[in-house]
């Protein structure tokens, strides 16, 4: 079988393939060690929301572009930063993260305790979720903000002084330990002299296939691209008890790592159909009612040995999913960021650096998603060439002596 179109999508859900292999004999996980809560439930089904709307509007300018990103790294950093919104910039941001009106209470006390649940859930797994906020020392951020930060998102907070030339390297530092070394920046250059703070989320995964692949059986071949011309690639092949379901839209594969608890879903859409066709029609209730028919046979299986890199700004997909307040400089309110400067603060970039490489043993992947809150800066020069008002004042009582306009150049 060739694949000829691949979307792999980490998910956390229980595995149904056969744990024999050269992997075998890791303790089967066949359940989660408690029930999810309400808010548990609620957080993974808007982060998987979340997911499927910001891979639909990447796909709208990336059609002929490999995609990889992390959905919760991304909400995981967002939600963070929604704790210093107020107002409607809290609402476009609940929404857009799909929370609907929960209260921020019971949202961020699911983040914190999905942390807790993931991590560790697999002991055969390298599985890890670290975050951390870099402020500019001395700007008069809220304590309760940091605080909440610490509290339900297990958050390094860290005052520095952006302004040295260290500062890049510290944060750069966090983040490539964090990842394991697979991404080691996500600041380029100097820090912007309007940033104040950078939220960061960074997600570390690597896991061996229950059932791994034999690397005499990989071989050279042949695979067909979005254009419909061919490509060599390295193909890893094997022949046992699979976990697969057949959709509307396609095959699903589902391969579980370790001992179950995660697996790599593949949709390979069916002969004649592109995947251009299925991303606008992906939703979260279509993919948990596709992979929830996935049953075991015996077969053989083809796919593609590769590693990526990917890099994108969210700013323009998360504006189009309806976050616009928060992007609008003079217009966002993050007052419970900050009480005193909360309104001329704003987001001015997301961005998201994300890493996978799918080989024999298993997959290693790790994103990073910087979310870089900036102060309003005054524009580079003020030319006074229209009306205007002017006074003239004694400065410590504040008495205004003389008050003016001019709308004119006076004769």
């Amino acid at each position: 079988m060739r694949l000829r179109r691949l979307v792999a999508l980490a998910v956390v859900t229980a595995a149904c393939n056969d744990p024999s292999g050269p992997s075998g004999g890791v303790a089967r996980i066949t359940a989660l060690p408690r029930a999810l809560s309400a808010g548990e439930q609620a957080v993974v089904g808007a982060s998987n929301t979340f997911g499927f709307n910001l891979l639909r509007e990447l796909e709208k300018t990336r059609g002929d572009s490999n995609i990889f990103m992390s959905p919760l790294s991304a909400s995981m950093a967002l939600g963070m930063t929604m704790n210093g919104t107020a107002g409607q910039t809290f609402d476009e941001m609940r929404a857009t993260l799909g929370f609907g009106t929960r209260p921020s209470s019971e949202i961020n006390a699911a983040y914190r305790s999905l942390i807790d649940l993931l991590r560790g859930l697999d002991k055969t797994v390298d599985f890890r979720i670290a975050n951390s906020i870099w402020y500019r020392d001395g700007f008069p951020f809220e304590t309760t903000f940091l605080d909440e930060s610490r509290q339900f998102f297990d958050a390094r907070v860290s005052p520095l002084n952006f302004n040295a030339a260290s500062a890049p390297t510290t944060i750069n530092d966090w983040v490539k330990q964090s990842t394991n070394g697979k991404i080691p920046t996500i600041i380029d250059g100097a820090i912007d002299r309007d940033a104040v703070m950078f939220l960061i989320n960074a997600i570390y995964f690597n896991g061996a296939w229950t059932t791994r692949f034999d690397k005499a059986k990989t071989r050279a071949d042949q695979f067909t691209t979005i254009s419909g011309a061919t490509a060599p690639i390295q193909m890893m092949n094997r022949k046992d008890t699979i976990a697969v379901a057949q959709t509307a839209d396609g095959q699903i594969i589902d391969l579980p790592y370790g001992g179950g608890a995660f697996t790599m879903t593949i949709l390979l859409p069916r002969p004649g159909k592109s995947i251009r066709d299925v991303i606008p029609t992906l939703t979260a209730d279509s993919w948990a009612a596709a992979i929830a028919g996935v049953t075991n046979r015996s077969m053989e299986l083809a796919m593609p040995k590769f590693s990526l890199e990917w890099e994108a700004l969210l700013n323009d997909p998360l504006k189009a999913l309806g976050m616009q307040l928060a992007f609008t400089p003079g217009g966002a309110d993050f007052t419970r960021m900050s009480s005193t400067a909360g309104r001329q603060l704003y987001i001015s970039k997301v961005k998201q650096k994300a890493f996978v490489d799918v080989h024999e043993e298993g997959t290693e992947a790790a994103a990073v998603t910087s979310v870089q809150i900036d102060l309003v800066s005054l524009p580079p020069g003020i030319r006074i060439d229209r009306p205007f008002l002017f006074a003239i004042r004694e400065r410590l009582s504040g008495t205004i002596l003389f008050m003016g306009k001019i709308v004119r150049p006076p004769e």
